[in-house]
């Protein structure tokens, strides 16, 4: 038997690996910081073997009621990932399983690598539509881009529409969403996107942290910085992400802004808005209650009821970038979360929530933003 983690986004620490129901290993934290959640790794000579894996240090994690109710991420191909039945009982998270393959991989959601995060990108530059846009590096040297989505053979005014993901780079599940949007605004035969781009231009940073992603950290970037609390202030030594997004907003405006993320305890998808910020008024309310109606509608998937406690007005931290860019621009700004769990409106006891679901999530969000935009 052979435990490895020493791949793009890999992160597990083996504390025992002597017999097959007895493997023992601890979460490690993120580079530069005490976050802990995330781990990806691969066992080797399984096959037809009852193996046993004791995760011993999950109480001392990030958010460990995520542990409740949740089922580790699995695969024999890196492309189709189920889910195995998992046990926490307050102190450590066991899964049990006989594998038919010789080798499996373990995740806490499905990856998504840095491969093929370029791959998307070379994808979305096949259409006459998006052009790549270089912002610069990361702390780590690695390529950190932009996509900008234009008809421009369509001469109007139009509305600025962001949408990122992954500044979280453990939370998968929010360049898988930002893959079906892609997919889906891009689609030539698409009638709701044809329309779309007639009266808007978007700006689509897909993965917002890929030092953090391919380090395998949950919450930070190369340095240690969680980028959801860098908006206000952001540096180039410390934040370059969000200092170079930033810096294009500024340049070019924004009218509409959607961060994609996912919630570690919460099984449910759901959006959390800018009610706390100090120009939060009627008409952002407005918009805010608008989109939510055309979610809905678009998508099952979707609900109002479950989600953060709201922010009491004026308390909303301009720190993060949902409210940084609803405060500085005036807009209808909100940060989308999906559950590292399941949907609990909506089960699935093989899959769970998953990548396929996360992207179709994706292209529903085309739909409410085509409903809403007429009043932004």
């Amino acid at each position: 038997m052979k435990i490895s983690s020493a791949f793009d986004g890999g992160r597990i620490d083996v504390v025992k690996a002597e017999s097959f129901d007895d493997i023992q290993v601890n979460i490690k934290h993120d580079d530069n910081s005490d976050f802990r959640q995330w781990f990806y790794f691969r066992i080797q000579g399984v096959k037809d073997q009852n193996c046993v894996v004791k995760f011993l240090n999950a109480s001392d994690c990030f958010v460990a009621e995520g542990w409740e109710d949740y089922d580790v991420c699995a695969s024999v191909d890196r492309e189709e990932w189920f889910r195995i039945p998992t046990e926490y009982d307050g102190k450590q998270m066991t899964v049990e399983f006989t594998a038919d393959t010789d080798d499996i991989y373990l995740a806490y959601f499905a990856p998504y690598s840095f491969e093929r995060h370029l791959n998307l990108l070379a994808f979305a530059q096949q259409s006459e539509l998006c052009r790549l846009q270089s912002l610069g590096e990361t702390v780590d040297g690695r390529d950190f881009d932009m996509l900008v989505i234009d008809d421009e053979d369509i001469e109007q005014e139009k509305k600025n529409i962001w949408v990122i993901a992954r500044q979280h780079p453990g939370e998968t599940m929010a360049e898988w969403c930002a893959e079906g949007f892609l997919e889906t605004i891009l689609d030539a035969d698409n009638p709701t996107s044809r329309t779309l781009l007639q009266k808007c231009r978007f700006f689509v940073v897909p993965n917002m942290n890929p030092d953090g992603a391919y380090r395998g950290n949950l919450r930070v970037n190369a340095t240690g910085a969680n980028l959801n609390r860098e908006w206000l202030e952001p540096t180039m030594e410390k934040s370059p992400e969000v200092y170079l997004v930033r810096e294009q907003m500024h340049q070019h405006g924004v009218d509409m802004f959607i961060d994609m993320h996912g919630d570690e305890a919460i099984p449910y998808n759901f959006v959390a808005g800018c009610e706390g910020n100090p120009n939060y008024d009627e008409r952002l309310k407005g918009l805010e209650e608008a989109f939510k109606t055309a979610f809905h509608a678009a998508s099952p998937d979707f609900q109002d009821e479950h989600g953060y406690p709201k922010d009491e007005p004026g308390k909303g931290d301009l720190r993060i970038a949902t409210n940084y860019v609803g405060e500085t621009f005036n807009c209808l700004a909100y940060t989308l979360e999906m559950p590292f769990k399941d949907n609990h409106d909506l089960p699935d006891e093989m899959y769970g929530w998953s990548p396929e679901r996360s992207k179709k999530l994706g292209e529903d969000i085309v739909i409410a933003i085509n409903n809403t935009i007429a009043k932004v």
